[in-house]
């Protein structure tokens, strides 16, 4: 029972709980770019790979076998809504980088879904306790226009960055940009920082350099 598990709150109790230039909402709209996937859950596979000591992929049986947890928390849209008191049950990422074994040089991580979407994620932001993979919200299993079979959840950036449809962690030794990053979108987006968009517009040569390095 998704109540008997670990309960991780994070939601701020020393500021206001919505960032500037947000605005609260009870729903929870649907946004993405393109149709949602869809995905056989039997030939489903969450993988590692790049610099990693220990690359794999993982059924959907077995990511739902791993030790879950229920993380607590608001969450932020670029597009200027927030949702407050949500509850995400899923696999720790912690456990998951356990098993990936990131080598000493991995800095970043490409995060890589279905639909061709990216997004980049510093490894130290990756790895905190709050995070999870998710595939439940507020005891419900996750519905396709959410993310369904698997939604990374971080809750400390904007949600973007909580990439749904996610199939795995791509290591590596140095940023680049992701899928919204390439069209605008901040390289970080700290929602208390109002980081939605870059102030570098980001050329295709940009674009490239940033990929090669990252596979130096």
């Amino acid at each position: 029972m998704s109540d008997e598990l670990p309960t991780l709150d994070v939601r701020p109790t020393d500021r206001e709980r919505i960032p500037p230039g947000q605005s609260q909402t009870r729903k929870w709209p649907v946004l993405h770019y393109g149709r949602v996937p869809v995905v056989n859950p039997d030939t489903w596979r969450f993988e590692f790979r790049g610099l990693c000591a220990a690359p794999n992929s993982y059924t959907l049986k077995d990511v739902q076998e791993f030790p879950r947890q229920i993380t607590r928390c608001d969450m932020h849209c670029v597009t200027r809504w927030s949702r407050l008191d949500n509850d995400f049950e899923g696999v720790s990422v912690q456990h998951l980088l356990r098993l990936a074994e990131p080598l000493p040089e991995a800095t970043h991580v490409m995060i890589f879904a279905d639909g061709d979407f990216t997004t980049n994620l510093p490894l130290t932001d990756l790895d905190r306790p709050e995070n999870v993979l998710a595939w439940k919200h507020d005891g419900i299993d996750l519905t396709p226009d959410h993310g369904w079979p698997m939604r990374l959840v971080v809750p400390h950036l904007y949600l973007w960055k909580s990439a749904k449809w996610v199939r795995g962690f791509e290591f590596m030794n140095a940023d680049a940009p992701g899928f919204w990053e390439q069209n605008g979108y901040h390289m970080y987006g700290d929602p208390w920082k109002e980081q939605r968009h870059s102030k570098v517009d980001l050329s295709q040569w940009m674009i490239n350099a940033f990929r090669s390095k990252s596979k130096e």
